[in-house]
């Protein structure tokens, strides 16, 4: 009897992914919630930066619409470039590793952009600045490894909260700092994020799948062991056994028969999310510079056309600003209620539609009241179908392929992203019905796409491998190495 009771005992084994449902949400969730959303913030200022700094820079240097938009499309450029390569370093070298360099990255160049002395230097530091964003999406990859099923879809939408905040701060900075004391003042102070996540980053933990996934066993050990004594809970008994996978962070394995539709799909998704959403933020500033949504012309017969000359941002446009860059709150809330309800294929659907449906009032000559509720409603549903992105592309991609899964599709948003301010800036001068035309038709694909995805995630558990057969190891600890190798690891 005692020799089955301890075969029992020592057979007794649980995956990283049991063992994150068993700890919970907790503190240690919460204070990884608000170091990831400091990323979040600092990439959507650098994002809301582009829509305010280009008015005055486009009257200082008195800048044709193709030169304002190649300094938007120079950061999207960059972006584009290194979202791949930063998944790739994070599939392969860690999700921590990957996060801090990008940050670094861009803090430095983001700083030096404040002390551009040209168009070209703006055009370049811009640039580098938007290659050191391309990785910030891993912050969710990092985020969403922590989180157990149940609270995986709701956490990582609220923490698009961070980025409604950042896209505020950043208004409300302007307001401050424009009028007095110039652009270059913005750029600097828009850093402060990135500084705040270069002096916290050190308690930043690697991800237990990662280490599990890389053969790490031990330190994913220790990790899931500091994350249960932070969260006054415990880890399962047993054996950690261990799924390993020497080959990660491949691009090919997205094609694999299995993921081969749902990665096209996902890619299309994230490209539509980000050419709407930046060109309406875009859009917010140009057409606010208009007066109006179009300024009418004496032959009936004409279409009207946009007037973009030379105007600085007033403070009556800073305020109409703020008010539509409050609508990423009303949409993450709405996201909120239908993601666990409807699931994340048909909201990302639902989105996409309203957002289609918003847009059509801006066909008419609408005043400024009328098209500031329109923008804040497009705003509020392009927010939130974004938001069940990022909810979805991680639980739909293993742990070995997650990392790229995310940087491939926020490459492809950055393509979208990249050839937005050509419509919004270039083409809305020529043409408002064929502008708005072209966002219309993109959210109905958009919509299309997300309601033809193969896979729901909702109630899903995050996969490891993507072999069909993974080696598995049961590891168990002896007793007596607890000591030694706490002291070689602290908690996070």
């Amino acid at each position: 009897t005692i020799l089955n009771s301890y075969i029992c005992i020592s057979s007794e084994t649980f995956t990283v992914e049991e063992a994150v449902e068993a700890i919970g949400f907790g503190k240690f969730q919460w204070k990884l919630s608000m170091l990831t959303g400091v990323a979040w913030m600092a990439d959507a200022m650098e994002m809301m930066l582009l829509s305010i700094a280009t008015p005055q820079l486009r009257c200082e240097w008195r800048l044709s619409s193709w030169k304002v938009a190649s300094i938007t499309a120079m950061v999207f450029i960059g972006m584009m470039i290194s979202s791949s390569l930063w998944g790739n370093i994070s599939d392969k070298y860690g999700r921590k590793v990957c996060l801090i360099l990008c940050m670094l990255w861009s803090l430095h160049y983001g700083f030096l952009s404040a002390f551009a002395p040209t168009y070209s230097w703006i055009l370049v530091l811009r640039g580098l600045v938007g290659f050191g964003l391309g990785g910030a999406p891993q912050s969710v990859t990092l985020y969403t490894e922590f989180l157990p099923m149940k609270s995986r879809g709701i956490s990582v939408i609220l923490l698009g909260v961070f980025w409604g905040l950042g896209a505020v701060f950043e208004v409300l900075l302007a307001m401050l700092v424009m009028p007095t004391l110039g652009w270059k003042w913005l750029l600097a102070f828009s850093t402060l994020p990135l500084v705040v996540f270069a002096a916290s980053c050190c308690w930043l933990p690697e991800s237990a799948r990662f280490d599990v996934l890389r053969g790490r066993e031990d330190k994913a050990l220790d990790t899931l062991k500091c994350i249960a004594a932070a969260n006054g809970s415990s880890v399962p008994k047993g054996r950690l056994i261990a799924n390993t996978q020497t080959d990660r962070g491949r691009i090919k394995d997205l094609f694999i028969p299995e993921y081969r539709r749902t990665t096209l799909l996902v890619w299309f998704i994230w490209f539509c999310n980000a050419f709407s959403y930046y060109g309406i933020v875009l859009l917010t500033t140009e057409l606010f510079q208009a007066g109006s949504a179009c300024s009418a012309t004496d032959n009936s017969n004409m279409e009207p056309r946009c007037s973009l000359e030379c105007n600085y941002l007033t403070f009556h446009d800073y305020v109409d600003l703020l008010w539509t860059t409050l609508a990423e709150f009303p949409g993450i809330l709405v996201t909120l209620w239908m993601i666990d309800r409807i699931g994340r294929r048909k909201s990302m659907a639902v989105c996409f539609l309203l957002f289609s449906v918003s847009i059509l009032p801006l066909y008419a000559c609408t005043q400024r009241t009328l098209l500031t509720v329109f923008i804040f409603i497009a705003r509020a549903c392009i927010t939130g179908g974004w938001q069940v992105a990022y909810v979805y592309t991680p639980e739909v991609f293993p742990t070995a392929t997650r990392a790229i899964g995310i940087g491939t599709g926020s490459g492809m948003a950055r393509v979208g992203a990249l050839i937005t301010p050509f419509i919004a800036q270039v083409l809305l001068k020529s043409s408002i019905y064929l502008t708005l035309s072209v966002y219309l038709i993109c959210c109905l694909l958009g919509t299309v796409a997300s309601w033809f995805l193969p896979m729901e995630t909702t109630g899903r558990s995050l996969q490891e491998s993507t072999q069909s057969t993974m080696e598995q190891k049961n590891i168990e600890r002896p007793q007596g190495s607890e000591t030694t190798e706490s002291s070689s690891n602290t908690c996070p």
